[in-house]
């Protein structure tokens, strides 16, 4: 199974009014392996860079004016991405500009539908976590993942922390390999390397608490039921006293 991991950054927040895509970056996994394969590129937009957007990733206009059109590298980035299911944070946004920038390829008729399934990292986060913050940098915190190198957005950098994101939010390591051939993920061990112990192995020996032990737990006890005002299920059990014989089984036939 082959995904790519999609970030884009641009110049405003609407193709619409004719912003446009200035960097993409992804990062490609392989049955749920993050490869060295990657495609970054930036784009001269053929137009100014809001002020707003130039402070969320930086990207100025005297950066990007030595840079390719998009016409000059659409065709690499769709033989890259053409086939995968691509993971996108907040999709709509991304899958729209990208659109957008086919659409003014004139006589081209490409498009992503066809070639790739979308699947949105946010929408996912939003049926996991309801009434939370599932922005990428909250998914982070919650899943642990290392983003304090993260100053501005860059669309590599933002999509090489989806991919460990995504992987963590479905459930981390791909699978356990039952084949033997090589290790599982995150350090697993292949099955014929799992230790299993011998059935003529001795006993484990039982070690009875000390008596400073028992006195210790009994006291604990003590101020749980004093707590509680009274004692605990536990200690009712113990106190009980022992029944035995015909009149202590439970009865199963009907009366």
């Amino acid at each position: 199974m082959r995904q790519v991991v999609l970030d884009t950054e641009t110049t405003g927040l609407e193709p619409s009014q004719g912003h446009r895509i200035i960097e993409i970056g992804c990062v490609e996994l392989i049955n749920r392996r993050v490869t060295d394969n990657r495609y970054h590129q930036y784009i001269n937009p053929e137009r100014e860079v809001d002020e707003g957007a130039v402070q969320v990733h930086g990207l100025t206009n005297e950066f990007l004016a030595d840079k390719p059109l998009f016409a000059d590298i659409a065709e690499d980035f769709l033989r890259f991405i053409k086939g995968a299911e691509l993971i996108i944070h907040n999709a709509p946004f991304d899958v729209g500009f990208i659109e957008h920038e086919f659409r003014l390829l004139r006589g081209k008729g490409w498009s992503l539908d066809g070639h790739c399934n979308v699947l949105d990292t946010l929408a996912m986060a939003r049926r996991m976590h309801p009434g939370q913050k599932n922005n990428l940098d909250a998914l982070c915190r919650r899943y642990e993942v290392d983003n304090a190198h993260r100053e501005l957005h860059g669309a590599l950098l933002d999509a090489e922390i989806l991919a460990d994101v995504y992987l963590l939010m479905t459930g981390g390591q791909a699978r356990l390999s039952l084949e033997g051939e090589g290790s599982g993920d995150a350090g697993m061990p292949r099955v014929s390397e799992i230790r299993r112990l011998p059935a003529e192995r001795s006993p484990l020996p039982v070690i009875a608490p000390s008596e400073a032990e028992l006195a210790a737990h009994a006291e604990m006890l003590a101020r749980v039921a004093k707590a509680h005002g009274g004692p605990g299920v536990w200690q009712r059990l113990d106190e009980a006293p022992a029944e035995s014989g015909p009149e202590a089984e439970v009865e199963t036939a009907a009366p």
